[in-house]
């Protein structure tokens, strides 16, 4: 439904019955509409029984290439262009890992002499670098790290930068983004600007207007949609084991090639894996490619290389948030963690059988879980060891 506020601007309205609850919507008019960006699910989870799911993200729905382009030169041309340098880009994991590292590729391409470096935050370590802890409350999983570089050239450009964007796919009150800056800021204070990239920012006039005075530095917002919600709690289903189950000292094969300790610069997927991909698949062909758990951004990248050459392809992502079949999942699949975490894995709207080609794009080494997954959608394991080194393993068979 389409309405007028007292101001006379155009909004979108839209109350939804979840099994978890009631959730009433309002969105600003702006270039995209509510439908085109979000659908609506319910999560099992007791601290938030809702999800808005993005139909661009490339994470829980499966998303064209070239769609999840647009989002990131959208949300890369809302960064100001007067914010001071260095700008350190930090993407909240699992969710906005992609999206993160897209945004900044895409700002990076129009604003090439910017000083800029680019971070994603982990639930997993890697090797000895030095952490910054933080925690997002409302999460199944709420424990949080961020890497500090050990390049000394990129952790110049983190103690350093004086601008910090903060990339997510959704705020809804803004405290997770809190929560880092306290962190970030005890190792850097001379930031003194921040901004806020989000596909959707859902925290409404008042809640937005008290978040710019709790960062205690400039603060700007830039969003594909707008709008604000309540959430009406209904019966939630109880949540069947545990979500984040991290100790320190297990391995969880995480890579440290791909942006946990610091990029600047822009990614690529090697010549000779598209060429080989292009002998096997048909352009008539439905194809998947599939990243697991943080591993989203090449995939998207060998999504896009496949698109570009003609091919029918989408992406999307693993990940160990669950959410209830309804609404916006059609169809779950559940799957052993690939990372040896010990926590259950999903793989939604993505039934076995709806593609000829499943691509799972994998940084951890190939293990039961991987090969598990493989079987169940039929697919191919592609192992990303480094950016220009891939090898595809045969997947056994049961």
């Amino acid at each position: 439904m389409v309405i007028k506020d007292p101001k006379g601007t155009l909004a979108e309205a839209r109350t939804v019955i979840l099994p978890t609850g009631q959730l009433e919507v309002r969105a600003a008019a702006g270039r995209f509409s509510l439908d085109e960006l979000v659908g609506f699910a319910a999560r099992a989870n007791t601290k938030r029984g809702f999800l808005f799911l993005s139909k661009v993200l490339g994470k829980h729905w499966p998303v064209t290439p070239q769609s999840m382009r647009e989002i990131h030169l959208e949300l890369a041309a809302r960064v100001p262009t007067n914010l001071p340098g260095p700008l350190l880009f930090v993407a909240m994991a699992e969710t906005a890992i992609g999206l993160g590292q897209g945004v900044f590729e895409a700002y990076q391409a129009a604003c090439p002499e910017r000083a800029a470096l680019f971070l994603h935050t982990s639930r997993y370590r890697v090797g000895d670098a030095p952490i910054i802890e933080f925690e997002e409350a409302h999460s199944h999983a709420p424990r949080q790290i961020l890497h500090q570089p050990t390049d000394a050239a990129l952790r110049d450009l983190f103690l350093t930068a004086r601008s910090l964007v903060l990339v997510d796919d959704e705020i809804s009150t803004g405290n997770t983004f809190l929560n880092l800056i306290a962190a970030y800021r005890a190792l850097n204070p001379v930031i003194n600007r921040v901004h806020l990239a989000t596909i959707t920012n859902f925290m409404g006039r008042t809640t937005d207007a008290a978040l710019r005075r709790r960062f205690g530095v400039g603060v700007t917002i830039g969003a594909a949609l707008s709008g604000e919600f309540t959430f009406t709690v209904g019966k939630m289903p109880l949540v069947a084991g545990a979500a984040q189950c991290f100790a320190a000292a297990t391995e969880s094969g995480a890579s440290a090639a791909f942006g946990r300790l610091g990029i600047d610069r822009s990614l690529s997927v090697p010549t000779e894996l598209i060429e080989g991909l292009l002998d096997t698949i048909r352009p008539s062909e439905h194809t998947l490619v599939l990243g697991s758990g943080e591993f989203m951004h090449m995939a998207f990248l060998l999504a896009r290389r496949l698109e570009e050459q003609g091919l029918d392809v989408v992406v999307q992502s693993t990940t160990r948030s669950p959410i209830l079949q309804w609404g916006a999942v059609s169809h779950t699949l559940t799957f052993p963690d690939t990372y040896g975490e010990g926590v259950a894995n999903f793989v939604y709207n993505v039934a076995p059988g709806r593609y000829d080609h499943v691509l799972v794009c994998h940084e951890t080494p190939a293990n039961a879980a991987l090969h598990r997954l493989a079987n169940a959608l039929g697919g191919r394991l592609f192992h990303f060891l480094s950016e220009n080194a891939v090898e595809e393993i045969p997947v056994r068979r049961p």
